[in-house]
This record gives C-alpha cells, structure tokens and sequence, in this order.
C-alpha cells in the first residue's frame, strides 16, 4: 500500500472536504463510499465495456480487477463507462462514418467525467480501435496520473480465420470461388470469444504504439483478453497509478518528442496499421508535441519492418503473444540505437530500465524476423505528395503489393458505389478505384474502406488495381492502398476533380501520387467544381464535420 499524503488527493479534496462538501459526501454515501474513502485519492477507472463488439464484451470484469488494485494501494477505484463502437459490424455502412467521431467522443467524456467528479488518476481500459486513442487523449488533456491497459487481443478462429477472413469470403463469393455455405462457415467460426481483432490491424498497433509510447505496463499490449495475465496487468495498473500520484508522474512527462518517435518505430517495426499515424498525430498534439507527417517520413528511412503479421504477414497476434510480444522487440531496436532509451515510462522507471532484463525470442521462430533479413529495409507506412495529395497521403505498402502502380482512375462518389462497382465486375485490371468524399468533412467521419479492399481481395484483384481515397483503411486493409488524400474532395482537394480515364501514378520509392493531367486542365475543372452540401446538418456528425482538422493534421476537434 502506498503512503497517502494530501498532495495526492489535490483535486477530490475539492469535491469530499469541508462542511460545504456534505451534499456530495452524501451522494457519494449512497454508492459505497464511507468515512476512510473520502481520505483516499480516488482513482477513476475508466471502461469501455459494451456487449456491442467482442472487442470490450469482456472489459467490466477487467476494469473491476483495476477497481481492486487502486484500492489494494491505498485509493479509492471509481468505475465509469466512456462509449464504444464497433467498425468490425458497422463497416461499410452509414453507420461506420460514427467510428472515427466516437475517438472524440470518448475523449471527451472521460475528460468530462474525470474533471466534473475530481479525480486524482485515471486508469482507462479499452479494446477497439478508437478506445485506445479516444483513452489516451481525454487522460493526456487532464494531466492527471494515468495508466491505459489493453483489453486484449482475440483468439484465432477455425481454420486461423478472423474478421478480415469474413470480409474476404464475401469477395471470394462475388467471384465464384466459394459458395453461401462456406461464407456461413467462415462467418459462424472466425470470431469465437473475446477480444479485439487478431491480426496487427489497428486495435493491436494502438496497443502496441501506446506501450511503446510508455503510457501503459510492459506487456499490456501482447496479452490474450482472456487470461489471467490480462486480469494481473489491470490490478497492476490500479495499483500503479497510486505511485504515480506519489511521485507525480502526469502524461506530459511521458508523452514527450522522444517517446512518440518510439512509438512510430515499433508501429513500423510491426507493420502497423495507417491509422497509427491519424492517432498518434491527434494524440500528440493533445500534449502539445509537434508531430507531423514528414516525421514519419524521416523516421521510416531507417526503421524496418520486421514482423511477419496479419494482413499482409502470416501470423496473429496471439501467435506473437505466446513468444513473449513486443518488449523483446523493442529490446532489440534499443540495442540497435534505433529507440530512445531515457524516456519515462509508467513504471516510473525509464523504458531502458524496463527493458534491462528483457530475454529475446526462442530461437527458431519466424515472426518476428532479425535486422539483417528484414520483410521491408525501410517503414511500409509510405508519405505520399504530388499534384494529387499536395498536403499528404498515407498508404501501407509492404513491398509485396509491388512499389509503383500506374493506372486509369475509376471515380466512385462514396464507399458504396465503389463496392457495388467492385462486386459486380466494373472494375477491372489496371484501374486506380478512387473513392472520394469519405474525408473527416466530406463524409463526415472518414470511413475506413476495409469492405471496399476485402472485396477487391476476394476478387483475386490485389495485385492488378489500386484504390485511392479521402476516407481511411482499417488496419485489415492490404493491398496497393493510399488514403489519408489531402486535401480532401469536400474541400475541394485535387481528388475531386479527377474523371474517369485520368492517369494515376502511385510511386513508393519517389513517395509521389500524381495525376497525369495539366495544371491548366485542372484548373478548368476546378471552376466548374460546385462543394456538394453537407451530408448532415444536426447532431453529432454535423458537429464534427464543422470542427474538424484535416487528416493530414490527425483530424482533431479542438485545434
């Protein structure tokens, strides 16, 4: 237990002390606490739980081990709800352009609940794609003491299916390959119990980029949901955040330049999801470090892609998980210099010491591979410019999908009539499918195109077309890919102004997207271009389309 003192309790003193607290105290009475609680610091345990995904079905029992361990330290654990969606089930319908909008809603409900209520620390714990930034950016605006934990990465299905097998099937169906009954095969059996998606999709490269960052315990982000490792990583952090409270350690003194840069090299390392970038670029900026997209681009040039994992490797993370997960990676990277070593971390300690005793893989196994046989000599997340993206494109390319497509661009206004266009054989080798108005303002919500590139997958057209977009990918998506294109079509971005027929040039190695039209002729277009009205005009989506930033700049809401 840890010694409490009253600088420790700085702010729920202003909500439990004094004759004039009473009226609180007293509702407070009426949900458990006593005489010795108001003594305590009180922690804020904040729980994605939801029975609306695999991903957080299993987190009230998690947060409830936090609750125990907070207390075992000498606080009071405080468990509240923040909301969660799931983009596995909303994904490519209206409902997926809520996905990257619930980031801010979570956000701001947990700096809203924490700072109404007086919370000393937060503990957030959280198990799909936009909880694990949603957590850390409402606990990095409060500074208060916080500790994230993952809920946990999901089984393999039969067959060592997951989600992405089912997007897939249904594009596998659409070209004939396999019938109505292997789809209900695939479907009853690839997802059987708790936990976010299993490949290094975006829920487990958030995890891993926010323990690299050293905003959560060693191993939190390599952990099977259900395990009793995972129930021990929640107490642990319940208990922690009483340390950090002691020797007041507060986000910003982890969440510095250096400890960012970390996380963009093990995400590489990883061959994490696009989104990592979008995330980690909104979460810096919640602690007021400059973070751009050439970071990524100069950090890339020497960082390289060493694990073999789902969508585009072999291998799940539970795999990953079983021989021992990330931190004898980045014990690898930090004696190959290529990791900042003196940087705070949770522990209290830095991410040197935390990694001092570190034992490497056992010898044999191949997802993870050495430096001198890397998948890729430099990052798969490829910065793209040119007269196509002038503020920047965000695309995923491993290598295998090739490094340069040219082809002729297929323009879809919106997600679904790519699809259908996709599905029903429109599109065909050598065309650059371009998906527009799908941007954070233009959809509103940048919807991921995960069921756009599963079909193209299925259709066995991965390496004979491209797909552009102002909207997003899931971290399932692979492929040749590029989205993040700013700026987007509903600002008037060069991507509104394509046609059908125009030539496309995706080039890796140059980092150029260009469009083979004259400026003359897009200039032309450009004045015959009419922004199209907004899709929404109430209620949350309209919100965020007026606030929102481009994604060049992480598509924050409070710039």
């Amino acid at each position: 237990m840890t010694d409490i003192t009253d600088n420790m309790r700085k702010y729920s003193s202003q909500v439990v002390d004094g004759v004039e607290a009473a009226p609180g105290r007293a509702m407070l009475r009426a949900v458990g606490f006593t005489d010795e609680d108001f003594k305590k610091p009180q922690i804020g345990i904040a729980s994605t739980w939801a029975n609306v995904t695999p991903c957080n079905m299993h987190i009230n029992k998690l947060a409830e081990e936090a609750e125990k361990g907070a207390n075992a330290a000498g606080g009071k654990g405080v468990i509240f709800n923040t909301i969660t969606v799931s983009d596995g089930i909303a994904n490519g319908t209206e409902g997926m352009k809520y996905s990257l909008v619930s980031r801010e809603v979570i956000a701001d409900s947990i700096e809203t609940v924490a700072g109404c209520e007086g919370f000393d620390g937060i503990v957030a714990v959280g198990g799909c794609d936009k909880n694990m930034p949603g957590c850390i950016i409402g606990m990095a605006r409060l500074n208060r003491p916080a500790i994230f934990v993952y809920g946990g990465t999901i089984k393999p299905g039969a067959g060592h299916t997951d989600i992405i097998s089912v997007f897939e099937a249904v594009g596998q169906h659409a070209k004939g390959d396999i019938d109505l009954i292997q789809v209900k095969q695939i479907e009853d059996t690839a997802i059987p119990g708790p936990g976010s998606c299993g490949g290094m999709y975006t829920a487990n490269t958030m995890a891993s980029a926010i323990e690299a960052l050293g905003m959560s315990l060693p191993g939190s982000s390599a952990q099977d949901a259900v395990s009793t490792d995972k129930a021990s990583d929640c107490f642990r952090a319940g208990q922690q955040v009483l340390e950090l409270l002691a020797r007041d350690i507060k986000p910003r003194d982890i969440m510095t330049r250096k400890a960012f840069e970390n996380a963009i090299r093990v995400i590489i390392a990883l061959a994490g999801s696009t989104n990592g970038v979008l995330h980690l670029l909104a979460m810096a900026h919640a602690v007021d470090v400059k973070l751009t997209l050439d970071d990524f681009v100069e950090i890339g040039k020497t960082t390289p892609v060493l694990a073999d994992l789902r969508p585009s490797g072999k291998y799940m993370m539970s795999e990953l998980v079983a021989i021992g997960g990330i931190q004898p990676l980045m014990k690898r990277m930090l004696d190959a210099g290529l990791l900042h070593g003196d940087v705070l971390t949770v522990t209290g300690k830095t991410l040197a010491e935390n990694l001092a005793n570190v034992a490497d893989y056992p010898a044999g196994q191949d997802i993870i591979r050495p430096f001198d046989n890397p998948i890729k000599k430099d990052s798969h997340l490829v910065i793209l410019h040119g007269n196509l993206s002038p503020t920047g494109a965000v695309a995923k390319i491993t290598g295998k999908e090739g490094l340069r497509f040219e082809g002729t661009a297929r323009v879809y206004h919106g997600e679904e009539a790519a699809l259908a266009g996709i599905l029903n054989g429109e599109v065909v080798a050598g065309d650059v499918i371009v998906i527009r108005y799908e941007g954070p303002k233009g959809g509103p919500g940048m919807r991921e195109m995960l069921s756009p590139t599963s079909a193209v997958m299925g259709k066995g057209l991965g390496k004979e077309v491209a797909l552009i977009t102002d909207g997003r990918f899931s971290g399932g998506s692979h492929g040749f890919v590029v989205g993040h294109i700013t700026p987007e079509a509903f600002d008037g971005g060069p991507i509104a102004l394509l046609e059908n027929g125009d030539k496309i040039v995706i080039d890796a190695e140059t980092r150029e997207i260009s469009v083979g039209v004259s400026d003359a002729v897009l200039a032309e277009r450009r004045a015959q271009w009419v922004q199209p009205k907004p899709n929404y005009t109430r209620g949350v989506l309209a919100k965020y389309a007026k606030l929102v930033s481009s994604a060049s700049e992480g598509a924050v809401t409070d710039k």
